[in-house]
């Protein structure tokens, strides 16, 4: 970053500093938004767009190889006339990083020449088009550009640091991907009455990227055919990471693969509580039960005073029935499921549970919930601990639904929209490696774990003037952010870094 850019930023800054600075105020006669002679025009020379920082996403894009090794991979074009397969799938994906939501929304940027000439591009396809390269895709094709994401995001990997290789932990869950088409080919009905699909997402924890995104008739159950994806997902984290975790619930309590997993990680799964492991837990002495303490959440500041429940008051006054924990124990023993040729550990959770009516306790209740796991070694309340942290693969999964809008099936079948799962993933994968690859650690982590909006807002969404002057393509800001200058250390690093 040259000197004149640290300059102009420091301006930038101490200019925005100055009128956010708090001063004793007197009292205003007017409101503080007050503009009023408004008025629009159309600068006959300058263009400009207001998603910036899509060239920097770009150029992560390319420096890793991505867009290369898409063309190398995946043909689906006997012809280029005029447009690679690299060029449908970043088209798609910066659609999305530009806000867009559907692929209508790739309209708005095929008719605003300063994108266009953001990404040196005499034209991009169009909504029609890129529908017609989603039916391309069969399934063989789809794994393809799986595998072609995972191979960059390995060399990723290699490049960070010795503690970020210890160890890998692979969240597996299904989901509900709901949709009001009548026509899709693969739709059906779910468990929970919802038309739609029903994709499995396998992500690694550290990162939050979804290593597979699997598209399922919407009456699959969570756990078909997942065991070869979880089987996929080791091979691919293999020889990356020393010490490899899996986790899932129920679902994924695939007994005949216990024996194979075993040989290659450690794993824990949720079990249910059919009535010979009620019956093993109940038959336990009361001496084998420890109380499980709830964890203290750690305060970084002063703690503050707990504010009224008023959801309770309400349930309470008008006497809704209502359930709460009242404590929890849990206690182990060794469980061999038939399809194993080896005894596992069963960890067991005894809740007891109030059912009030109002303020008045009616009964308790025993309930209790398993984990099986090959793990001997870690006390068993660390090991419940660590299966109840899988709750936050459910956020990626939102993420990818609700954020990234991977979810909303544009197409008429089942593989073109499983294509646009794993290519609108890209975004997110996009913003996992722009963390990953960030020379400032901290930010970087911080980016990770930043939802798709903040990222999109903060990264994304820089007003510039595009110029092109020579060979060079100019993107000139004129807004600011307070992440401004480590975009531009960013901008940096990525010029001369080499990941392939």
């Amino acid at each position: 970053m040259n000197k004149n850019i640290i300059k102009k930023l420091a301006k930038r800054k101490k200019k925005i500093s100055k009128k956010l600075n708090k001063r004793d105020w007197t009292e205003q006669p007017t409101p503080m938004l007050k503009a009023s002679n408004i008025q629009y025009e159309i600068d006959g020379r300058l263009q400009g767009i207001s998603h910036g920082g899509i060239g920097l996403i770009h150029m992560l894009a390319k420096k890793t190889g991505l867009l290369k090794e898409i063309d190398k991979e995946l043909e689906l074009l006997k012809r280029h006339l005029p447009y690679h397969e690299s060029d449908h799938v970043a088209n798609m994906a910066y659609n999305i990083l530009a806000g867009g939501t559907c692929l209508q929304d790739i309209e708005l940027q095929r008719n605003n020449d300063a994108w266009l000439n953001a990404l040196d591009a005499k034209m991009i396809p169009d909504p029609t088009t890129a529908g017609d390269f989603l039916r391309r895709f069969s399934q063989e094709n789809i794994i393809t550009l799986m595998d072609v994401k995972n191979t960059i995001r390995k060399k990723i990997w290699e490049k960070q640091p010795q503690n970020f290789k210890e160890s890998a932990i692979i969240n597996i869950d299904g989901t509900i991907s709901e949709t009001s088409g009548k026509c899709k080919q693969g739709m059906d009905i779910s468990y929970n009455g919802k038309w739609g699909y029903a994709p499995l997402v396998v992500s690694l924890e550290r990162t939050r990227e979804p290593l597979y995104v699997i598209n399922r008739s919407g009456n699959a159950p969570s756990h078909l055919d997942s065991a070869r994806w979880v089987d996929k997902a080791l091979d691919l984290t293999e020889g990356t990471f020393k010490k490899l975790y899996v986790r899932g619930d129920t679902d994924f309590s695939l007994t005949t693969h216990f024996d194979k997993w075993d040989q290659r990680c450690s794993f824990i799964f949720g079990m249910d509580a059919r009535s010979n492991l009620t019956k093993r837990a109940n038959a336990l002495p009361e001496t084998d039960w420890v109380r499980l303490e709830k964890l203290s959440a750690k305060i970084k500041t002063q703690p503050r005073k707990r504010p009224e429940n008023i959801k309770l008051q309400v349930v309470k006054k008008r006497k809704f029935k209502r359930i709460e924990t009242a404590y929890e124990h849990i206690a182990e023993f060794e469980y061999k499921p038939g399809k194993c040729q080896k005894p596992y550990r069963m960890i067991v959770l005894r809740k007891t549970i109030n059912e009030f009516k109002g303020e008045l306790l009616l009964f308790d209740d025993i309930r209790y919930f398993f984990y099986i796991t090959n793990d001997w070694k870690k006390p068993a309340k660390q090991l419940v601990a660590f299966y109840r942290k899988r709750a936050d693969h459910e956020n990626d999964i939102e993420q990818l639904k609700h954020g990234v809008r991977a979810m909303d099936n544009p197409s008429d079948s089942l593989n073109a929209n499983w294509a646009y799962m794993v290519i609108t993933s890209m975004a997110w994968d996009l913003k996992a490696w722009y963390g990953l690859l960030m020379p400032y650690r901290a930010l970087g982590l911080s980016i990770i774990r930043m939802e798709f909006k903040r990222f999109i807002q903060t990264f994304i969404n820089i007003p510039c003037l595009i110029l092109k002057s020579g060979r060079a393509i100019k993107y000139r800001i004129i807004g600011y952010n307070n992440r401004l200058q480590s975009m531009f250390k960013y901008f940096d690093f990525i010029r001369t870094v080499r990941v392939t």
